[in-house]
């Protein structure tokens, strides 16, 4: 299990706001999670989506075409990957962990 941290810049846009293409892109990614191959969670700055590492890949081409679908000429997608081996891990164990260590002073 891997999760990725992906944000989507839609370029050339004729609105400063890209909320429209973000929801798109939800739209997008609610999709995968009913078929039960990823779940995600939307930040402010980025959507996290966590899954097997070639389904995460098919779902970045998904939400990087999205806005090429609405007329856009250039996106820019940035993608940060977390694929720990020794052991799984979830978005959810992540910030158990972490707050643990909080809890301990």
């Amino acid at each position: 299990m891997a999760i990725v941290d992906v944000t989507v810049i839609p370029l050339g846009t004729n609105d400063p706001s890209v909320s429209k293409y973000v929801a798109d892109i939800q739209h997008i990614l609610k999709k995968y999670e009913n078929e039960g191959r990823i779940q995600y969670q939307l930040t402010p700055m980025n959507t996290i989506i966590e899954g097997e590492l070639s389904t995460l890949f098919e779902v970045i081409t998904a939400i990087h075409e999205a806005p090429f679908a609405k007329g856009i000429q250039r996106v820019a997608t940035n993608i940060r990957i977390d694929d720990r081996r020794d052991k799984k891990t979830t978005m959810e164990s992540k910030l158990e962990s972490v707050q643990r260590h909080l809890n301990e002073k």
